[in-house]
């Protein structure tokens, strides 16, 4: 496992240049290029806004801040497990011909991912100015959040992207998957108003969990749930820790698969 890493740490280089070349790739073809980054997010709130405030007649206080918040944090998580995990196949052909860790692969993605979701945080700092809301000090556990969201994300990536190389369906399926934790999840709508019944939907959902702790901090000034963060987080260590051991025993399996 340490040669493994070490060999990682060597294509720091090539890492970076995926990732640039990812952010690159996404509006290649756009005239309006990385405005996107910021249009995205905007024009997300306004559908929804519309869905659930003028069509469902349902609303809270200062819900557009509490649906950017969430529709913020749901674009990093969904776009970074839909990307992860077709990472490596995505590269096959340069897997064919030179070696290269394939851990970077799912990294690469999900890093450029981060970036797009700096700037959907900053059209949600114009939301919280625009409706006179103050984060409080626990703005500080900000990059924690984000830190533990990372490894949440890069567990998933490591798995789905050696999965997917050898069960192309989960593709597929995995579009519905992430569909049902879309609505099992409090994007655009309050956890309490699910049933009790329905009550574990968030509690132990971890991307209720993520989602709900950034709004913890930046609109309810009130500390996250630390508890079912450090649930995530030890799994997702675990995870990651497994999958690189799985990754440098296993990665001729990879080049066959091909």
């Amino acid at each position: 496992m340490k040669s493994y890493l070490s060999e990682v740490f060597k294509r720091k280089d090539l890492l970076i240049y995926l990732v640039k070349s990812g952010l690159k790739a996404e509006h290649r073809n756009s005239y309006l290029g990385y405005f996107w980054w910021l249009l995205d997010p905007l024009l997300n709130v306004l559908v929804y806004y519309f869905l659930v405030v003028i069509i469902l007649q349902r609303s809270e206080e200062n819900y557009p801040v509490f649906l950017v918040i969430g529709l913020v944090v749901w674009r990093l998580i969904s776009s970074s497990i839909n990307s992860s995990a077709k990472s490596i196949l995505r590269y096959s052909s340069i897997i064919n011909q030179v070696y290269i860790p394939k851990v970077i692969f799912p990294i690469a993605f999900v890093l450029s991912q981060l970036f797009n979701f700096l700037f959907g945080l900053g059209v949600a700092a114009v939301f919280l100015i625009l409706y006179g809301i103050i984060p409080g000090w626990e703005i500080i556990f900000l990059p924690v959040i984000i830190m533990i969201t990372m490894v949440f994300l890069l567990a998933l990536g490591f798995f789905l992207g050696y999965i997917n190389v050898f069960v192309r369906d989960i593709d597929n399926i995995l579009t519905y998957v992430i569909r049902i934790f879309f609505y099992a999840s409090p994007i655009i709508w309050v956890g309490g108003r699910l049933p009790d019944k329905y009550s574990w939907a968030v509690e132990y959902n971890p991307i209720a969990i993520i989602v709900e702790s950034y709004r913890d901090i930046l609109m309810y000034n009130s500390s996250p749930n630390w508890i079912g963060l450090g649930v995530i987080l030890i799994l997702s260590v675990a995870v990651i820790i497994y999958m690189v051991i799985h990754y440098s025993k296993n990665e001729h399996k990879i080049i066959k698969a091909f």
